[in-house]
């Protein structure tokens, strides 16, 4: 497809109060036994901060996106890693002066990552144009499959239609942030890759459960093929979302992973993250709104939730 060639543990910084989540099981491979939130112990997660100097912004980052590469980088660091990283970029790509300076500060490794990272962002941004709105969705936030679950189902799928795992991870992760939201959306496009239940049961497209996300991946891919997605995957994106600036994204992200697979490892690690009226809320894992909700009603239960201040 030529997209190669075209597209082109670090100090975390202490931030505002912590957020007890459950320590659950992650990875039990079906959506039936997925959706359990035992809890068996409670760690502390944060919201993580930015720092305002750029200097310093882009020390942090050069040192996150090198430990998430890292094989010797412990695992129980890369959650947090993943999470700081994700929030850098996201505070990054609404402030263009601001992210220029850090760019600017990079390590030359990384400013091209960094570049590719704040595009696919602002392409989002575009997408949702205005004030974000002041109702929360009514979702639960699950764990992932494991990573290396994650990409032998990516894997097989190319294996069996062409469609390069990198654009079905980068897929996967911008619609349901690698199976976290456990949700339907405004659409009723349901499961891990948001398929319709009428595009599911097309034939040749859907096989097995719409929720399990070994089945969602591969019809994922057999869904771009048929949307035109082996001669142009740009194409192929456009008939899974109907947006240019959803297709950007995609391709952004997947040129990162294509560049180099350890990529893959931070953007697994990503968390939810919902843009509404009072400012990017972080939606942990233990989520679960069975109906929406109002910001401020969440809010005042879960203030932790809301970015620390800048």
């Amino acid at each position: 497809m030529g997209r190669r060639s075209v597209l082109i543990t670090a100090a975390l910084v202490a931030v505002a109060s912590p957020i007890t989540l459950p320590l659950v099981h992650q990875g039990s491979g079906t959506s039936d036994n997925r959706s359990g939130l035992s809890a068996v112990a409670a760690v502390q997660r944060r919201y993580p901060s930015v720092p305002a100097e750029p200097k310093a912004a882009a020390e942090l980052l050069a040192s996150v996106e090198a430990a998430l590469r890292d094989p010797s980088t412990a695992k129980a660091d890369l959650p947090d890693l993943g999470h700081q990283q994700q929030v850098i970029y996201r505070v990054l790509s609404k402030d263009a002066v601001r992210s220029a300076a850090v760019v600017a500060a990079l390590p030359l490794r990384w400013r091209s990552v960094a570049e590719r990272h704040l595009a696919a962002r602002r392409e989002f941004l575009r997408m949702s144009r205005g004030r974000g709105p002041s109702t929360l969705p009514a979702w639960r936030i699950i764990p992932p499959e494991p990573a290396e679950q994650l990409i032998s189902y990516y894997r097989k799928a190319e294996a069996a239609t062409g469609i390069e795992w990198e654009v079905l991870a980068a897929v996967n992760l911008v619609e349901t942030g690698m199976g976290r939201i456990d949700g339907v959306s405004v659409a009723n496009a349901q499961g891990p890759m948001q398929f319709l239940p009428t595009t599911w049961t097309e034939p040749g497209i859907g096989a097995g459960d719409i929720r399990n996300p070994h089945d969602a991946i591969q019809a994922a891919a057999r869904y771009l093929v048929r949307r035109g997605g082996l001669k142009d995957i740009r194409r192929g994106l456009w008939g899974y979302n109907n947006s240019d600036y959803y297709g950007r994204a995609v391709l952004l992200y997947a040129s990162l992973m294509e560049d180099d697979p350890r990529a893959y490892t931070g953007l697994y690690h990503w968390e939810i993250h919902f843009n509404a009226d009072a400012g990017d809320l972080w939606l942990p894992v233990g989520y679960d709104q069975p109906r929406p909700i109002a910001v401020k009603d969440y809010l005042r239960r879960h203030p932790e939730s809301r970015p620390p201040a800048s």
